[in-house]
């Protein structure tokens, strides 16, 4: 076995440990597909308010301009689909938000294997991504052949569907790299047929300036009244079209413990919600990526909803 392969495997089996669903390595250089992708959703205002997406356009599609030196993309998925979800009559909170911010958990997994891979290999540079900094990561994440982009735009597994992260190191050291694998979406169309808004404008084209975690998130100002009646009771996030996705049927609950919701989460009406006061939101939501859209957010989004 050559360094090579021994490293990827060594990578690998302390991935699998640090509890990462799995991990797939792809050579880092300019994503040249994806570069014509980025510059037609930049290009129809996809993007809505997310003006931060407009910048470091290099940056997004070569990982040498992020690391300098680098050889290799390190892809790791991390399971988030829980074990219990929300009572049925209860405005919706998306799954990834139940637990801790999942930039935290998945950070420390990261340093954790970066500092793994110096202490066994050697003087390796590198840094860690989660979606905090301009990184395609589900495109290296299909490059590495971890899954692939399914027709709602996310990253899809047959063995266990959608509900995980996607993160990345990006690394000096030479890999072997994992192949690409085929697309499983066949001719389904139900995430398409089911989003209330019709975010999903054709077949692998996601318009982000419509889609429901763009407006219960992103959006600062107030919510366009066209959308009134299609939030389907989402009030932070969606996962409409991953819960209509046939390959979702496969997902297992986590097991990591930071990921579970606060023991009142789970069992609160609409009516809770109704009256949540700002000291509530801090305590259900102290280390949540709900502290995003802040208790001023929530509430607009919820007041969105009774309305309609």
């Amino acid at each position: 076995m050559n360094n090579k392969s021994k490293y990827s495997q060594l990578i690998k089996e302390e991935a699998k440990r640090l509890g990462f669903l799995s991990c797939g390595i792809s050579e880092a250089q300019f994503l040249e597909e994806e570069a014509p992708r980025l510059e037609r959703y930049l290009k129809n205002n996809m993007h809505g308010e997310m003006h931060y997406m407009e910048n470091h356009f290099d940056k997004r599609l070569d990982p040498t301009k992020l690391v300098e030196g680098s050889k290799s993309v390190v892809s790791l998925l991390l399971n988030y689909f829980p074990e219990a979800q929300q009572t049925e009559n209860s405005f919706k909170l998306s799954k990834y938000a139940y637990g801790t911010d999942y930039h935290f958990v998945i950070k420390d997994k990261l340093k954790s294997l970066l500092n793994f891979i110096q202490e066994e290999i050697g003087e390796v540079h590198g840094r860690a991504f989660t979606d905090s900094a301009p990184v395609l990561d589900k495109a290296w994440a299909a490059k590495s052949g971890l899954g692939w982009i399914g027709k709602h735009t996310n990253l899809l597994t047959q063995q266990v569907g959608s509900f995980y992260f996607v993160a990345e190191l990006i690394i000096d050291l030479d890999l072997e790299y994992d192949h690409a694998t085929t697309d499983h979406c066949g001719t389904c169309t139900r995430c398409i047929d089911a989003c209330p808004t019709q975010a999903i404008t054709e077949p692998y084209v996601v318009d982000g300036s419509k889609c429901i975690s763009y407006f219960t998130i992103e959006l600062k100002e107030k919510i366009p009244t066209e959308f009134k009646g299609k939030f389907d009771d989402w009030m932070f996030g969606c996962d409409i079209c991953q819960d209509v996705c046939p390959w979702n049927r496969f997902s297992k609950a986590h097991n990591e413990p930071l990921f579970n919701p606060h023991p009142e989460l789970l069992s609160m009406t609409k009516k809770d919600w109704e009256e949540i006061t700002e000291d509530v939101f801090r305590d259900l939501f102290k280390k949540s990526p709900v502290k995003r859209t802040k208790f001023e957010g929530l509430t607009r989004n919820i007041e969105f909803l009774r309305e309609q």
